[in-house]
Formats: C-alpha cells, sequence, structure tokens
C-alpha cells in the first residue's frame, strides 16, 4: 500500500505552536490564489482511499466543529491512531474509527480489504510510518512564518531517510510546497 503525506508545517518545521494552535496557517489568506487556492489538496485528497491520522490530529480536526458542508474529506475512510480514547469525539462520529494497535498489521489489513493509497497525517504518526519504512511520498507545504518553538513535524528517528526528485511550488501568498519521493537507506 502507498503512503503519503501531505501537510503544512512553518518555516521552520512546526506543525502547531506548543499548546497546538495552528492559527498562523492563516497567514497570506488575503492574497487570491486563483486556481492554486487550495495549494494541491483536492488533487491529492481525490489520489487517496484512506486516512490514518494520530489522535492529536484527530482533536484538532474535532475543534474546528466543521459543518457537513466544511468537510474536506468527503466519504474517505478516516481511522485514527489512540491507546488511551475509547470512541471518537461526538462530532466525529459516523466519519473517524479508532485503532489501538500496531500501524504494520493495519496497512497490512487496509490492503488486505483493497485499498491502495493511505493519507498519513499527524506529527508522531508520521514519524511512526517513517520508522516502519512505509512513508513512499512527502508533501509539505511551508508556511512564511517562524514561529521560533512550537510541536516538530518530524520526531526522531533511527535511521537517515532519503529524500528526492525534489518538486517545489510557489505560490502568491508565499507559502512554498515541496514534494518529495522517499527512500530508506
Amino acid at each position: 500500500m502507498k503512503c503519503s503525506v501531505f501537510i503544512a508545517t512553518s518555516a521552520d518545521g512546526y506543525i502547531a505552536t506548543l499548546d497546538g494552535g495552528v492559527e498562523w496557517l492563516e497567514t497570506g489568506k488575503e492574497v487570491d490564489l486563483g486556481e492554486q487556492a487550495d495549494m494541491g489538496f483536492n488533487q491529492f485528497i481525490a489520489s487517496v482511499d484512506c486516512m490514518i491520522m494520530g489522535r492529536g490530529c484527530m482533536e484538532k480536526l474535532a475543534s474546528f466543529n466543521l459543518t457537513p458542508e466544511q468537510w474536506p474529506y468527503g466519504d474517505l475512510r478516516i481511522i485514527a491512531l489512540s491507546k488511551s480514547l475509547q470512541e471518537v469525539p461526538q462530532n466525529l462520529t459516523g466519519k473517524v474509527e479508532l485503532y489501538d494497535g500496531d500501524i504494520l498489521p493495519l496497512v497490512a489489513r487496509l490492503q488486505a480489504e483493497g485499498y491502495q493509497h493511505a493519507y498519513i497525517d499527524g506529527g508522531a504518526t508520521i514519524t511512526s510510518f517513517l520508522q516502519a519504512q512505509l512513508i513512499s511520498h512527502l508533501t509539505i507545504t511551508q508556511a512564511p512564518v517562524l514561529l521560533g518553538k512550537g510541536i516538530p513535524l518530524f520526531g526522531e528517528l533511527s535511521q537517515q531517510v532519503m529524500l528526492s526528485h525534489a518538486n517545489a511550488t510557489t505560490f502568491a501568498n508565499d507559502f512554498v510546497q515541496i514534494q518529495y519521493e522517499v527512500s530508506y537507506g
């Protein structure tokens, strides 16, 4: 199964402030991006058939209280990893399912069920998938802001992960998106 990341960071590599804030992602909202308004998200989301996210990512998603019209994932199967929660937040009931086991059996099960391309989201989850050598593609969109401190995208890795075939896109709001293929050495 192909596993890909599509995520935004600050220019210094943080996915959130220390308290989990992501308001800084609104940087540049006043700029009209025209056909690039979603910065490739809709094309990416159309290429995946399931999503695996961390508990923190799910809780942040729940905090947005999105209306059905705002829900960006359509009917995509979404699995949140958590060893501590017994149920999803009420506003995500029917949209997200919980999983409390190891990721290798989860990926094998999804593949056996016919899923082919998973969207992996959340810093610790992305790191776990990199550790298991499951990520094949990274898309990182950097916002034009330096947070100075926060929650880093990547945690500690036990091995080097090589990134190749870089493709960069700049947007009128000064966001920079870099796509990489991932290989493990």
